[in-house]
């Protein structure tokens, strides 16, 4: 079930400068500035979708970190963790320009093999879907909405 997140709606939002003709758009959570490329622009949306709703806090997230996932080096896109600061949602990133497949939400669900969050998230800034994983029963379902910590 595809999400209506109207992530367009949060380009003001984002600050963005300009630096020898090259752009680029200022990360709240590495706090530093990253350049422009379309899975960037959409992953700034999706943060700013997060933070400025309320819906995360910035304290409880993680941008682009490095994994192990069988002995490889993997970098994942978002982490959103719960409040004993352990992974909550496993966010996959995407240009727009990219479709959500069967592959991408197979590249999630191996990175997930690792961290072992109950949600996860996968968005190209116009498709997004969450996922919500059952790991004693060993099954996923589909859900409607972005996962929230309140019992």
């Amino acid at each position: 079930m595809n999400l209506d997140l109207n992530l367009h709606e949060y380009k003001s939002h984002l600050t963005i400068k300009n630096i020898d003709d090259v752009k680029y758009i200022l990360d709240p959570i590495r706090k530093k500035y990253i350049q422009l490329q379309p899975e960037e622009l959409v992953r700034q949306l999706l943060l700013a979708y997060f933070i400025h709703n309320g819906i995360f806090s910035k304290n409880l997230i993680q941008v682009e970190k490095m994994i192990s996932v069988n002995q490889m080096k993997k970098r994942f896109d978002i982490v959103i963790y719960d409040q004993d600061i352990q992974p909550f949602l496993l966010v996959e990133v995407k240009s727009h320009t990219v479709p959500i497949t069967q592959s991408t939400l197979d590249q999630v669900a191996i990175y997930n093999m690792t961290l072992k969050a109950p949600y996860l998230l996968v968005t190209n800034g116009v498709t997004t879907y969450s996922v919500a994983i059952d790991f004693d029963q060993r099954t996923y379902e589909f859900i409607d909405h972005i996962p929230d910590m309140t019992p």
